[in-house]
């Protein structure tokens, strides 16, 4: 595995956290202040919102143990407040997956509808507990986490002489802090994957079938089109995608940590930073208004400041022959 030093994933998890927080506190404003009237929040507004609520506490908290651990390199503050931040870290990691994959369900069951009548009955009533949902996943993945202090043990050194040793790193010694690793990586990465993944073949089974019957009744006329529900099928696709490469990249980085003690961690909060940045920024190209609302702004920002032109965003424009709008 190519190896980067801790001081240059430092800084690239910084510049990951600037994009990072934009793009989900843009979202979390732009979802809260929408609303209009008295009209209850739709399921996929309350998940995206608790979803880019995680991904900033992740951050924030990500990179404060990666600056502590860079200013206190010898490891003179308590070891345990570092291995207690890195289990609250590991919650965080644990509510994002699972609030995409949540989302990823919610938009299968709108774009893809069932025969079974049991199966509908069941996945309306979790949508209707959408609310208790984002608060239950953050408290499971702190339960979930909170063994991690008891059947792991203390050990700051890894295999590689020249690497640094990361403060408070928990590393499963024993046979049943192996185990107990393999049934955290099952619920915290492979079951939301299993999720997600069945989620996917459904939308893209769905979009086939769709696109055949409508290609069939106009019979080759033009090309079907979906408008915004197209958006959205991309946009799944695109969550799920994303997901898998990080899944992918998250399981050998921590085949490494633990099983060849590499001093890894550090990428493992790296690539978790990267994922949260694409997921935040596939979110807002799926809702069109959101991201036509999101380019106006930056442009507007950058109008002020005409060195700065060339980093505006391009606008999508009327099609020719269109009469110009007032």
């Amino acid at each position: 595995m190519f190896e980067i030093s801790k001081l240059a994933l430092w800084v690239l998890t910084g510049l990951t956290a600037v994009t990072t927080i934009f793009f989900n506190v843009y979202i979390f404003l732009m979802t809260l202040w929408n609303q209009t009237g008295k009209k209850d929040r739709s399921p996929s507004e309350i998940i995206i919102m608790a979803l880019a609520a995680a991904d900033v506490t992740y951050q924030l908290m990500c990179y404060a143990w990666m600056t502590m651990n860079e200013v206190d390199s010898d490891c003179h503050i308590v070891k345990m407040f570092y291995t207690v931040l890195l289990v609250i870290i590991s919650s965080l990691k644990f509510t994002i997956i699972w609030d995409t994959s949540f989302l990823t369900f919610y938009y299968s069951t709108k774009l893809v509808s069932t025969p079974n009548h049991c199966y509908t009955q069941i996945q309306a009533a979790i949508l209707k507990h959408a609310t208790l949902a984002v608060f239950v996943i953050p408290l499971l993945g702190l339960a979930t986490c909170m063994p991690i202090l008891v059947v792991f043990h203390m050990d700051n050194h890894t295999q590689e002489a020249t690497s640094e040793m990361d403060c408070g790193l928990l590393l499963p010694e024993s046979t049943t802090g192996r185990v107990y690793d393999v049934i955290f990586l099952l619920l915290s990465d492979v079951l939301p994957g299993m999720v997600m993944l069945k989620c996917c073949i459904s939308i893209s089974v769905h979009l086939v079938i769709h696109l055949r019957h409508m290609k069939a009744s106009t019979n080759g006329a033009h090309p079907p089109k979906l408008d915004s529900e197209m958006r959205v099928v991309q946009m799944s696709l695109a969550l799920v995608g994303n997901f898998l490469i990080f899944l992918a990249v998250d399981l050998y980085v921590n085949y490494d940590v633990v099983v060849k003690h590499k001093n890894s961690l550090a990428v493992t909060l790296f690539i978790t930073s990267v994922y949260a940045t694409v997921t935040a920024m596939l979110l807002i190209y799926g809702k069109k208004t959101l991201w036509k609302t999101m380019i106006h702004d930056i442009n507007t920002c950058l109008d002020a400041y005409p060195c700065l032109s060339c980093l505006k965003l391009p606008t999508q424009k009327a099609p020719p022959g269109s009469p110009p709008k007032v």
